[in-house]
């Protein structure tokens, strides 16, 4: 019995570490359906001034932003997940970097942020009812790039969509 539990509790941690995971796939591919998809229905999102609503709709803005960009790459770490029954709460510390052009120059965003997310199961499936985006510091700074890198795309043509469909 004890035994089942903590194995329960082990997936249970994969499955919501998977869709931390997967949101930063979605925003850096602009794959907006697997970005929706880590939510439940009637999840909501609070990004501070950037957007507060519904969570989907995150993922619209975040990714409409991201087109005008030339790069970007999201990290998650420090994952922490507190289980409860059917509910769950976490933290997850994220990098965000960006790259844009302005005239001549290249410039590069940096954001260091935590997502606080309040999840729940329904019908055995984990999924977001709310997020809580807090921005703990960033900066903007000119770059000057070592290469122009070719193999790497922002959507589903990409490499990565051959190994992970």
């Amino acid at each position: 019995m004890q035994d089942d539990l903590a194995m329960r509790a082990l997936a249970d941690h994969r499955e919501i570490t998977d869709l931390i995971y997967r949101y930063c796939r979605s925003v850096d591919r602009l794959d907006i359906p697997l970005g929706h998809s880590i939510w439940h229905d009637g999840g909501t999102a609070d990004y501070g001034e950037l957007y507060e609503g519904p969570g989907p709709g995150v993922i619209d803005l975040i990714c409409r932003q991201h087109e005008h960009t030339l790069h970007h790459s999201h990290q998650v770490t420090n994952i922490l997940i507190a289980l409860d029954g059917e509910q769950a709460g976490s933290e997850a510390y994220c990098t965000a970097t960006l790259r844009l052009r302005d005239g001549q120059a290249i410039r590069q965003i940096s954001v260091w942020s935590r997502y606080l997310d309040q999840w729940s199961r329904r019908d055995g499936r984990w999924g977001l009812d709310h997020r809580q985006a807090v921005i703990d510091f960033d900066e903007i700074r000119e770059v000057t790039p070592m290469a122009e890198h070719q193999v790497g795309r922002r959507d589903r043509q990409d490499p990565s969509y051959r190994c992970l469909p």
